[in-house]
């Protein structure tokens, strides 16, 4: 059966996932690009972007798990664009060019209806203005036996991990404070979640740390 999980989510020492101020010139926010530190000099990312070379090891294991074995990914609108309220016709179509990374269905969370757009490399964008619960089972319909993946942003992950709907998480924990920002842990008790660490790796430029959800727990 498809499992629901969080892959390479980077968040910061103090819990932060993103930097305050998303815009068009800082997707992240101020300062996000410091959290992924550990991902962009892989062999995955150098490959994802068109690059020769790059590193193996834990790093590189860890950024090739995180896009893996999903055949469905679901995304807060904030991870497809910057833009907020009624969509406009401006050809946006994502932060990744016409070849996004997922090549698979991939489901955006919005409050308000667009149409699906297909792009190069097998993603298609599917927009989603009936809450989490709808996004996921039309993931898991379109997964098919592959895993799905809940790809961000904080609050969609939050979302998820309160709904009880997430069976694995990956976290990247960087060495940097941000102090403010998007939290993707404040208020959660993972315990209570049925969560425990199964998994903890460190490296120069992150911890990754595997959380993984008791078995019988409902999803």
């Amino acid at each position: 059966m498809s499992r629901v999980r969080v892959g390479g989510f980077s968040i910061s020492l103090d819990g932060f996932g993103a930097g305050p101020a998303q815009s068009l010139d800082a997707p992240l926010g101020q300062r996000g690009r410091e959290l992924h530190q550990w991902i962009f000099g892989t062999r995955f990312f150098h490959q994802m972007t068109g690059q020769a070379g790059g590193s193996d090891g834990v790093d590189q294991a860890y950024a090739e798990r995180a896009m893996r074995g999903f055949g469905a990914f679901i995304l807060g609108r904030n991870m497809f664009g910057p833009s907020r309220g009624p969509w406009v016709d401006d050809g946006w179509t994502g932060w990744w060019g016409d070849d996004p990374p997922y090549h698979a269905p991939t489901f955006i969370l919005t409050h308000h209806p667009r149409d699906p757009i297909p792009m190069a490399g097998g993603t298609t964008f599917i927009f989603v203005t009936d809450g989490i619960q709808s996004a996921l089972d039309q993931a898991r319909a379109a997964a098919g036996d592959l895993d799905i993946k809940i790809g961000g942003g904080v609050s969609t992950v939050r979302q998820y991990l309160q709904a009880g709907l997430v069976d694995e998480m990956h976290l990247a924990v960087a060495p940097v404070v941000l102090g403010q920002g998007e939290n993707l842990l404040a208020g959660l008790d993972l315990p209570a979640l049925g969560f425990h660490v199964t998994e903890h790796h460190p490296t120069a430029d992150a911890t990754h740390i595997v959380l993984t959800r008791d078995a019988g727990r409902p999803a």
